[in-house]
């Protein structure tokens, strides 16, 4: 699984920051790290250089094989929030489609009635 990281003019960072948002994303997704081929991430700050609140975005988008690439963005007053609250939406995201492929029934094992013990 590749993760690629962008940001724009008004995001600072640097290694280290990579380094937390890369440990973010394979937490969140680690799950599914053998059909996911690419993960992007975007990160800007959609105030630019005025303050204000819930100032960053965090757009991450999806690429698992054999199907459409997924996307989801999440926005907070701090990096590192936008960061992990879009990892939990990817995560819940990608749950549900591949939830969905391995049940093409659409019945779930919660749906059946329970057995009465004899």
């Amino acid at each position: 699984m590749q993760i690629l990281i962008n940001s724009d003019h008004n995001v600072q960072g640097g290694d280290s920051a990579s380094a937390t948002v890369e440990s973010v994303v394979e937490g969140a997704v680690e799950r599914f790290a053998t059909r996911i081929t690419r993960i992007e991430v975007h990160l800007s700050d959609t105030n630019g250089p005025k303050h204000g609140g819930h100032a960053k975005r965090c757009v991450m988008e999806a690429r698992i094989a054999g199907i459409r690439p997924l996307a989801v963005a999440h926005e907070a007053p701090h990096m590192l929030q936008a960061v992990e609250g879009a990892a939990e939406k990817l995560k819940r995201s990608i749950e549900h489609t591949l939830g969905r492929m391995e049940e093409p029934t659409g019945l779930k094992l919660r749906d059946l009635p329970a057995e009465e013990p004899e």
